[in-house]
């Protein structure tokens, strides 16, 4: 069947793997999550009862290789995140916190047996890992952490403070990123280590399903053994950051296209005037802008999702797609609330719930301004950040 928001037949360019892959993850959220994400926003709960549904599915850490991991492509893995997110942006933000970020940290620069004990668990859902690495000071420039590691015999012992840590108040493990004397580097600590304090951050008007922290890192020991040996200076957290933001590409669209169905159903069941608002010439114009830039984003994210399977995508290639898709489809999402009137700010519609989740998305993993100056730079050749 033809996607509706489907005007140059996008879907002709996808494999049978990839179209199968987002009927199963379509199938998931419309049983599981659809259903209840009115209430779970509301009351903010994250529902853990499905995270081994998650894992089931081979969502956790999917496009990691070996180690119990899925080995899922990068497309499947950007249209999983695109569907969870038509769902809710709280929930793909759990598969991307899990995968992209804490999986992907041990992946990448984990020793074998770091891999061996954690990965499989991790996928499985048996194990929740979480990402510290904003702090209250040092969000856009991590440069200018405070949490410092220091040596103590053969022990590392941690002090500091991280906030926004997506999951750290259910987490079993934490990937901790903290300034030493031989710079950057990342550690793994189970979250019962003496000293290791998470609260969620409670009043939010976004994100309200998702789980995000303050973490307080207080003489925190650890052994030798905790340390990340592959990850030294920045260029460590920022290659899991580059993960997750690869997911965001894909999964706004997916917040976007639900909001747009919902705008169409919408006013071709609504009367004014005795006529359906989809019959005024305003109403199309709003519905032909919004399809548009759904084609535009899913043709972009499409195409960085083959850059990566091909090994060749950079940096700047995810910069556009962040900025550009976290963009337009906030514009979406708040022109479709619009479009439903006084009716679209109660949660019986998902746009403005959307548009709330993506003010959150277009935040983290690199703000807007963040990534207009990575590509500034890869344009001019000249950084401007300072």
């Amino acid at each position: 069947m033809t996607e509706p928001s489907d005007l140059l037949d996008i879907d002709s360019l996808l494999t049978a793997g990839e179209l199968t892959m987002r009927e199963k993850v379509r199938g998931f959220v419309d049983e599981r999550i659809r259903p209840n994400i009115a209430n779970w926003f509301e009351n903010a709960v994250f529902p853990q009862d499905i995270v081994r549904e998650m894992a089931g599915l081979g969502l956790l850490g999917m496009h990691l290789q070996g180690y119990g991991c899925p080995g899922r492509s990068a497309v499947e893995y950007g249209i999983a995140a695109m569907e969870l997110e038509a769902g809710d942006s709280g929930l793909r933000t759990f598969v991307s916190v899990q995968g992209s970020l804490a999986m992907s940290a041990i992946h990448k620069h984990g020793s074998e047996e770091q891999k061996d004990e954690w990965l499989p668990r991790m996928a499985a859902g048996e194990v929740i890992g979480c990402f510290g690495l904003t702090e209250p000071s040092a969000g856009s420039d991590p440069g200018s952490m405070k949490t410092f590691a220091r040596r103590d015999g053969g022990d590392w012992v941690i002090n500091g403070s991280k906030r926004w840590i997506g999951l750290a108040s259910i987490a079993q493990i934490a990937i901790i990123w903290a300034q030493t004397s031989d710079g950057v580097r990342g550690f793994i600590v189970p979250t019962n280590t003496p000293g290791f304090k998470a609260t969620p951050i409670e009043a939010k008007l976004s994100m309200r399903a998702s789980i995000q922290c303050d973490i307080e890192l207080t003489d925190v020991r650890l052994p030798a053994t905790a340390l990340l040996p592959n990850a030294k200076g920045l260029r460590g957290p920022f290659e899991c950051l580059n993960e997750a933001r690869y997911g965001i590409i894909w999964g706004v669209m997916g917040a976007a296209r639900d909001s747009y169905e919902t705008a169409v159903n919408y006013s071709q069941e609504r009367l004014q005037f005795d006529k359906p608002l989809a019959g005024y010439q305003l109403t199309q114009q709003k519905l032909v802008n919004m399809a548009l830039e759904i084609n535009k984003g899913m043709l972009l994210a499409l195409q960085i999702g083959r850059l990566k399977e091909a090994g060749r995508l950079k940096p700047h290639h995810i910069s556009a797609g962040k900025l550009n898709n976290c963009r337009e489809a906030i514009t979406i999402c708040r022109d479709a609330r619009a479009m439903l009137g006084g009716n679209g700010i109660t949660l019986e519609y998902s746009p403005l719930r959307h548009a709330n989740n993506l003010e959150s998305v277009r935040t983290y993993e690199g703000t807007d301004e963040v990534h207009t100056l990575i590509l500034g730079n890869h344009i001019t050749g000249i950084p401007a950040f300072r």
